[in-house]
């Protein structure tokens, strides 16, 4: 009897649909997490950051729509039984590459397109979001495995790894590291740990323990068995404990869970790897057995919690009639709902606005009195006047902050996580302040825009600048004009509750 093939077809179809399925859906353990992270939150900016992050959650399963605007890096766990009948003329990093360029530009549902060609030199996007990144392991067995996510950068940069001495402790190492990794990593989300092995098999253990279920609760109930999950419960209580809550705000819950895996090292080493996963999770998995391409079965959006579809309450605020009096009195933790007109603009669109500083030329906008949002939308489908439209990580526009704020008058900057030293004291120096939006909440923020245009650098795609106008678009007050930081203030008051 002739066994039915396994074949290419199958797997380009198979990783197309998983890449759009996990683009507008949570794994459901993931969305049980973090309901139970609302419930139990006290901080009530934590506890509004994780409302946003859910009502977002819900509405992008409901919509088939980006969970977040960076759609992220394709990432394929393969495991290919040595029995398996394959059919394959191509490699698998052809067709992942092939099923990811169908996946990211279906008209129906765009992706952003975030993978640039030639790191050291011109990064240019490549368009298509390839190439993939492929893991692939022989196994026994006749079946093929895979495990696709989709990885954002903001998490990814936050990747740490170390090679401790066989006596130094792990969870030290862990809590240290995870204590100085700001907010950009937009938690609640899980950790990953590789330890043992090499150096690149640590890392490649961290990164595939982040699509395994979060089941730290059942682990509780039952007690740990092995020293890894004896180090997971250990690290759960002690990373929570150190109050950095959701977004870095303060509060009780940064961690959903630790996953560990470990492999056998040298007798003289003790790699150990650490890979955050922010708050758009997104992997699933599925097995080709030759009867055709994988089917991707909607989950029960009853276990998505309904919060309602308005914004969070918050100061309503004029984005048109921004003056000093009104900038001061702004609060660290305060929530306010943004209305008017205000610019766009990330890392490429600063670096040119500096570099025309620095040569004497006027700005291509005028800043004066103005808000920017570090933001690079996906494109809109429809009747859409933006795509999801969260932030991306601030910090990466501190280089820029003293100069653009002296030279443009700009008063109010927008994005996702903590400011560092160096952009805090230019904040405070200009009488300006800095607001977070919630990461991983971007068709949730997308809806409060009314309207876009672009208004300078359109050859750089999204990340052009445009002139939006928003109505009550959440945003927390994260620095004040007198430097004040919620991100510096707060984790060490919830540590200390705690």
């Amino acid at each position: 009897m002739t066994r039915a093939r396994i074949t290419g077809a199958h797997f380009i179809d198979s990783v197309a649909d998983a890449l759009q399925y996990v683009s507008y859906y949570h794994p459901p353990d993931f969305i049980t997490a973090m309901a139970r992270a609302y419930a139990r939150e006290e901080s009530p900016s934590a506890k509004n950051a994780i409302r946003q992050i859910l009502m977002n959650a819900r509405m992008a399963a409901i919509g088939h729509r980006p969970i977040c605007q960076d759609t992220g890096v394709v990432n394929l766990f393969l495991k290919v039984g040595v029995e398996a009948p394959i059919d394959w003329t191509r490699s698998p990093q052809d067709m992942a590459d092939e099923a990811t360029r169908r996946a990211y530009s279906l008209e129906a549902n765009p992706l952003r397109n975030s993978v640039v060609a030639d790191p050291l030199g011109a990064r240019r996007n490549t368009r298509d979001n390839t190439p993939a990144m492929l893991q692939t392991e022989l196994v026994a067995g006749d079946k093929v495995e895979v495990t696709v996510s989709a990885k954002g950068g903001g998490s990814e940069n936050k990747a740490k790894f170390a090679v401790l001495n066989p006596s130094d402790s792990v969870a030290d190492w862990v809590v240290e590291t995870v204590a100085g990794l700001g907010a950009g990593w937009c938690p609640p989300g899980m950790i990953g740990l590789g330890v043992g092995g090499s150096v690149d098999r640590a890392m490649a253990m961290a990164k595939a323990s982040l699509n395994d279920p979060v089941d730290i609760g059942d682990l509780r109930d039952r007690g740990a068995a092995t020293a890894e999950e004896a180090l997971r419960l250990e690290l759960y209580d002690r990373l929570n404990a150190l109050g950095i809550g959701a977004q870095g705000l303060g509060g009780l819950t940064a961690v959903l869970d630790v996953k560990v895996l470990s492999f056998p090292t040298h007798a003289a080493s003790l790699p150990v790897a650490l890979i955050p996963n922010c708050v758009a999770t997104r992997h699933a998995h599925f097995t080709l057995d030759g009867s055709g391409p994988a089917e991707f079965a909607p989950p029960d959006l009853s276990l998505w919690p309904d919060l309602g579809d308005g914004a969070a309450e918050g100061r309503r605020v004029d984005l048109d009639a921004l003056d000093d009096d009104l900038l001061r009195s702004f609060e660290p933790g305060e929530t306010l709902l943004l209305s008017g007109r205000m610019v766009t603009g990330r890392d490429a669109a600063h670096r040119r606005m500096i570099d025309a500083l620095d040569r004497g030329e006027d700005l291509p906008v005028d800043l004066r009195g103005r808000a920017i949002y570090y933001v690079g939308p996906v494109d809109p489908v429809g009747s859409e006047v933006i795509g999801p439209a969260g932030p991306t990580t601030s910090e990466r526009m501190d280089r820029f902050t003293r100069p653009l704020l002296a030279a443009s008058g700009l008063r109010m900057m927008i994005g996702k996580a903590e400011r560092g030293p160096e952009a805090v004291a230019a904040i405070r120096d200009h009488g300006a302040v800095y607001l977070i939006a919630v990461g991983g909440a971007a068709y949730l923020v997308s809806k409060a825009v009314r309207s876009a245009r672009p208004v300078a650098y359109e050859d750089l795609g999204m990340e052009a600048i445009y002139e939006i106008v928003v109505e009550d678009m959440p945003v927390t007050v994260a620095v004040d004009t007198r430097g004040q930081s919620i991100h510096v203030t707060g984790p060490p008051r919830w540590a200390r509750k705690i």
